[in-house]
């Protein structure tokens, strides 16, 4: 449905988009995810028109959209700050963009209320933004996005003002909405579980440009490179070398052997390890590595524990209190052996 192919955008002498490609599937939820100062933003400013790129073109269902304004374009996005209109009531604010295209009253307020009903406010048309609780203000921004029916929605980091039950909720409601109007999203965030729980695909942007794209499972369980693998689920990295069958693995600092599932190309390469997929005590493990317990963190459903092995290197592990804190407790100090199934390895190239 979309496609962005080679858009370079600078602002003066730095390129906060380097000939970037992309496409967008019909009914597609696409994330856009990186860190600060990645590109992901003025990536989905350029598709809603709001930044000209210097070059590269934008293409929506065959239509180039490079030299249309804003609002000609059949693109909305809500922003992060939602702007709604504190002087209006909540129905006026859904329907301000109908009311621009010249809809009669009849068909606005009739789009309104389906609006209303769709985002679950029935019943707060009268009531101002200033009367309402974050979420409900995100929810109304949202209606007022998808009123004028547009065929591609942009959202710029829209739970970020939520608190954590109430985005998980609304990341929830999102889906759902998706789901039974059948338009794209694209959405901007820099939080892994929120791209990870909502994303149908997700694109890793790194410096102006993506650094992978695919789907949640394919990035996370195969990241294409280092930096894929730390930013996307901040994987352990040790550096090793991959033997010729592909599958048998020299750690050199530490001196260790240990095997892989899933063969890597033979040679100096890195190993990286999921956190959630080690195991503190797990002596007969498949692959162990010997250390010493640096730090304990409590979150409540898990312990961080961060083991320095011999070469000083720190191996984060997680641990599930599925039974309560007594079953994970682990002492800071205590020597321990850390244990993963070949499925754990990941490789990737140096």
């Amino acid at each position: 449905m979309l496609t962005v192919s080679g858009v370079t955008v600078r602002y003066g002498g730095h390129r906060a988009l380097d000939r970037l490609d992309l496409t967008v599937g019909r009914d597609e939820l696409f994330v856009l995810l990186g860190g600060s100062g990645s590109g992901k933003t003025t990536l989905l400013r350029a598709i809603g028109g709001f930044v000209r790129p210097e070059s590269g073109r934008i293409v929506l269902d065959g239509a180039d959209l490079s030299a249309l304004p804003p609002h000609k374009r059949p693109v909305n996005t809500m922003f992060q700050s939602y702007a709604l209109f504190p002087h209006m009531s909540v129905a006026s604010n859904i329907g301000f963009g109908l009311r621009q295209q010249g809809v009669s009253r009849a068909e606005t307020q009739r789009r309104v209320e389906e609006m209303l009903a769709l985002v679950r406010l029935e019943g707060f048309g009268r009531r101002r933004p200033s009367e309402l609780s974050g979420g409900q203000q995100q929810r109304v921004a949202l209606a007022r996005s998808l009123a004028p029916q547009p065929r591609l929605l942009l959202l710029d980091e829209p739970f970020s003002a939520l608190d954590e039950g109430l985005r998980m909720e609304t990341r929830a409601e999102l889906v759902r909405l998706r789901r039974s109007l059948g338009i794209s999203f694209v959405l901007v965030t820099h939080d892994q579980e929120e791209a990870l729980s909502v994303a149908d695909r997700i694109g890793v942007m790194r410096d102006g440009r993506m650094a992978q794209i695919g789907t949640p499972v394919a990035l996370y369980e195969q990241p294409a490179d280092r930096f894929v693998a730390s930013f996307l689920g901040a994987a352990n990295i040790l550096p090793c070398v991959v033997g010729a069958d592909g599958v048998s693995i020299t750690l050199p600092a530490l001196d260790t052997d240990v095997r892989a599932a899933r063969a890597g190309t033979p040679g100096p390469g890195l190993l990286a390890l999921r956190a959630e997929r080690l195991r503190i005590g797990w002596a007969d493990a498949p692959n162990t590595l010997e250390g010493v317990v640096h730090e304990v963190a409590y979150a409540g459903e898990a312990l961080t524990v961060r083991v320095r092995l011999r070469d000083g290197t720190r191996l984060r592990v997680m641990r599930e209190l599925s039974d309560g804190l007594a079953a994970g407790a682990v002492s800071v100090g205590a020597t321990v052996r850390v244990g993963w199934q070949p499925e754990a390895c990941i490789l990737l190239p140096e």
